[in-house]
């Protein structure tokens, strides 16, 4: 939801420090204006005390998981230590089940983190994001940058045959000042041309790029996500056969997930293989 790629925009690094939204050559998913809108939701409506936002960052597993005992939902508190709060999920009844809440969702999100695209999946996504004319763009591309090039060499060239005209007497100052003006007119133009040349052209690398580690393993910022984006991935792929004395679990994958989700020790085994 928050990947701007979908409507057609990519953040491309310019340098260590500056990254820069650029227009993509693929055919956007959504409108940019649809786009603006879900963040514009996204990004207001939270308006819950402090304190309801810390319990719900807390225990985003609240509400996915049930009792052993009695078949309850769990719910979730911070226990008061000497020191420190300790946050736990636990019953509502007698039942004594409790399990510390740190514990529980970094092997919950640990589980995630081992879920990678599957080689079909990372197809999909190039073929949706490839233009069919990517190689003859990336030429046309390339030979803008020479002409482009040459351009500049010409300019540079004027500018310096003005000099030695200037100097040999046969041009006036006001002639020559004015080919000095309209020449580094004409280059800085070029070079803002050349710089908007080379940025489309790490556009076409970085999407040629797709299978790259950062956007295979797709869960690995999990820990960055909004409690409400974690609630609805929680809600997709629920934490099952919960031992809760030691945090160990299993993941309920869907068949659609399935498809297109693979575990890490799998691929390396065999990469047909899908976690299930």
């Amino acid at each position: 939801m928050r990947n701007p790629i979908y409507c057609g925009l990519i953040s491309v690094k310019l340098n260590s420090n500056e990254r820069q939204i650029v227009r993509g050559l693929h055919e956007p998913l959504i409108s940019e204006s649809l786009f603006d809108q879900v963040q514009s939701v996204i990004n207001t409506k939270r308006k819950t005390t402090a304190k309801r936002d810390d319990l719900k960052e807390m225990f985003f597993l609240r509400g996915f998981l049930t009792c052993p005992v009695c078949g309850r939902k769990l719910t979730g508190s911070f226990s008061k230590g000497k020191q420190n709060r300790y946050p736990y999920y636990h019953c509502h009844n007698r039942c004594k089940i409790r399990i510390g809440a740190v514990l529980l969702n970094n092997c919950y999100q640990n589980k995630l983190q081992e879920l990678i695209l599957a080689d079909n999946a990372m197809e999909l996504f190039k073929n949706i994001l490839e233009d069919q004319n990517i190689k003859t763009q990336k030429a046309s591309y390339f030979y803008a940058q020479q002409l482009v090039d040459r351009k500049i060499k010409e300019e540079k060239l004027t500018l310096s045959r003005g000099r030695k005209l200037f100097i040999a007497g046969i041009l006036k100052i006001d002639d020559y000042n004015e080919l000095k003006q309209e020449s580094q007119i004409n280059t800085k133009n070029l070079k803002k041309e050349e710089r908007d040349i080379t940025i489309n052209l790490r556009v076409i690398d970085k999407m040629n790029q797709m299978e790259n580690k950062t956007f295979r393993e797709i869960f690995q910022k999990f820990v960055e996500f909004d409690t409400s984006d974690k609630k609805h991935l929680v809600n997709l792929i629920p934490p099952v056969d919960i031992d809760y004395k030691t945090g160990d679990l299993s993941l309920e994958l869907k068949p659609a997930f399935s498809k297109i989700l693979s575990k890490k020790s799998n691929r390396k085994n065999n990469r047909k293989n899908e976690f299930h």
